[in-house]
């Protein structure tokens, strides 16, 4: 039985990576706590799935090792775009970021209800 109001729209985990993705270059606005965290989870699968793949079946193939760095490389850019969304949403500035141990805090906090300087809330979006 489902409880939850028609008005909810739920984004699948491969929706919001690609949605990540396709804004790779968007420092700006606001990311929400789901957005940053689901896109790291899949980086962390998949990475680490494919380490796993490479030490298992490729004895840890150089060959394997490069494309894995070229998939890091490669998703670089969406990371940090990203990451400063979240610091915007919670109304910290992109730098905070870059704050060991304080940018996890900020990363799991909530974000600041409605507009704040860096745009409005996403979750009034939905």
């Amino acid at each position: 039985m489902n409880t939850l109001p028609n008005s909810v729209n739920r984004v699948s985990l491969l929706d919001n990576y690609v949605a990540v993705l396709k804004k790779y270059n968007d420092f700006n606005g606001r990311a929400r706590r789901s957005e940053y965290w689901y896109f790291f989870l899949v980086n962390v699968l998949v990475t680490q799935g494919l380490n796993f793949i490479n030490i298992l079946i490729f004895n840890g193939s150089g060959l394997v090792g490069g494309l894995l760095m070229l998939l890091n490389l490669a998703i670089l850019v969406p990371s940090v775009a990203v990451a400063i969304r979240r610091m915007h949403d919670v109304g910290k500035s992109g730098w905070y970021a870059l704050i060991p141990v304080y940018n996890l805090i900020l990363a799991c906090t909530e974000g600041s209800k409605g507009r704040n300087e860096y745009g409005n809330d996403p979750k009034q979006n939905d």
